[in-house]
């Protein structure tokens, strides 16, 4: 594996100067600012990043208003009381994305939500203060506890949501594969903790955030 170093310099060659490259790179969030988020927000989060899942986003983004005021704002303590029945009616809503597992998913989610909150005074409490050094921890509790947040969901709503994570996309995979420190998608505990371990060691050296480092890797793939 190569060192940060390696990486910049490619990006540089690619963009053409600094101020080409930092205009590419997104920025996380600080931990006050994601634990100011209010529990409605991060439910809409989780739900919208849900149903982009195997959907064209403009087309859910677009119908999202409609989602807003079919589950009450998102506040996860009307949507967590929403029932079979409740969600049957919102199946003839043509408003909506009539897709019953994932309108499901909202009130599992809420209870998520409302779980985490009670334990820790608010979600994003858990958000901002899960260490980034473990974050593939925190994607495996989203998927274990919340519905329909595995794969690329987790790392996907937290992008969405400012928190710092590297998110394993394809051509981030390529690029691990070329640094050979997988040889296939990082599924399996043992290459999530290989890649975690490349990228805090490339943050050490940069001092950059995960986010960063994670699109400037992908940029290193040659298309």
């Amino acid at each position: 594996m190569r060192d940060y170093r390696w990486m910049h310099e490619y990006c540089l060659n690619r963009f053409g100067s600094a101020a080409a490259l930092e205009a590419r790179l997104p920025q996380p969030k600080s931990a006050d600012e994601l634990r100011a988020i209010p529990d409605d927000r991060y439910l809409s989060l989780i739900s919208l990043r849900v149903f982009h899942a195997g959907l064209k986003h403009s087309v859910v983004d677009a119908k999202w208003p409609a989602f807003e005021e079919a589950f009450f704002g998102f506040d996860p303590h009307k949507a967590v009381l929403m029932d079979a029945g409740h969600l049957e009616r919102l199946m003839h809503d043509e408003r909506l994305i009539r897709h019953l597992a994932k309108l499901r998913s909202v009130p599992l989610n809420a209870r998520l939500v409302l779980d985490v909150a009670r334990e820790k005074g608010g979600f994003g409490a858990l958000i901002a203060d899960w260490p980034v050094e473990d974050i593939v921890g925190l994607w495996k509790y989203l998927s274990k506890h919340g519905n329909q947040l595995g794969g690329l969901s987790a790392p996907r709503l937290l992008r969405m949501a400012g928190k710092d994570t590297f998110v394993p996309t394809e051509d981030v995979v390529v690029a691990l594969k070329a640094q050979g420190i997988v040889d296939k998608a990082p599924n399996s505990r043992k290459d999530l903790a290989a890649v975690q371990a490349a990228f805090n060691r490339w943050q050490a050296e940069s001092g950059r955030p995960l986010c960063q480092l994670s699109v400037m890797l992908a940029h290193t793939v040659n298309h």
